[in-house]
């Protein structure tokens, strides 16, 4: 299965929510759920423009429209994998790590415009992708881009939940990632593609270098292959 645009928005990703749902592995937002978060943020915006902030997969597959995007560094956040999937690309008997936006450091990124007339039809899009069952916290954030400062709405982990990952070392983050797998893919991919785009931007990740390099032979291990 492919997250994209079409597989959002003609139901296919609430599909595979309320499968998870109905074997106790997620409890997923309703769509009243995401609208009012929606309203909420949108009611706080602090400037005509809305921008959003993407630090991970949204960098490399946004799945939604919009006007321009930018290269972008936040101050007061970092990236880290803190969160455990068991459904997207992780499975019950072994999660994946996804990433989130934990407070402290800096992190780049891509800004990414929404089209002014396409705001509500984009952000139910961004909604239906980053905020599937809650875990994170939308906010609005300041970023710093070619020498302007924008607002944007950036995705921040909430702490308060069963599947945040806290502070886990790095081996156990490599082993999860090197091996975890689910209905959207394998972990590693969305790593390495993380990690493509970051350094494609010239603004490499040193924590993401890491932990590639530990999944790479963790991998080149398993299959008898030296690195």
């Amino acid at each position: 299965m492919v997250l994209n645009r079409d597989s959002i928005k003609n139901g296919i990703v609430q599909k595979l929510l309320h499968e998870g749902s109905r074997k106790g592995l997620i409890d997923p937002w309703t769509p009243e759920q995401r609208l009012e978060s929606r309203k909420a943020m949108l009611a706080r915006r602090p400037s005509d423009d809305i921008w959003v902030f993407g630090y991970g997969s949204l960098i490399w597959n946004p799945a939604f429209h919009f006007e321009k995007s930018a290269h972008a560094l936040l101050y007061g956040y970092h990236r880290a994998f803190c969160l455990w999937t068991p459904l997207g690309r992780g499975s019950p008997e072994n999660p994946g790590l996804i990433l989130g936006l934990e407070r402290g450091g800096s992190c780049h990124g891509m800004a990414f415009k929404l089209h002014k007339d396409q705001i509500e039809e984009e952000l139910d899009v961004v909604w239906a992708r980053e905020m599937p069952t809650g875990s994170y916290e939308p906010t609005w954030v300041r970023l710093h881009s070619g020498g302007d400062v924008v607002h944007a709405i950036a995705f921040v982990i909430k702490r308060d939940q069963p599947r945040y990952a806290c502070k886990i070392p790095i081996e156990t983050v490599a082993q999860s990632i090197a091996t975890a797998e689910g209905p959207l893919g394998t972990c590693s991919e969305y790593l390495f593609n993380t990690v493509e785009a970051l350094d494609k931007m010239n603004v490499p990740d040193r924590y993401l270098h890491a932990v590639r390099k530990k999944v790479v032979a963790l991998q080149h291990e398993k299959s008898g292959i030296a690195p």
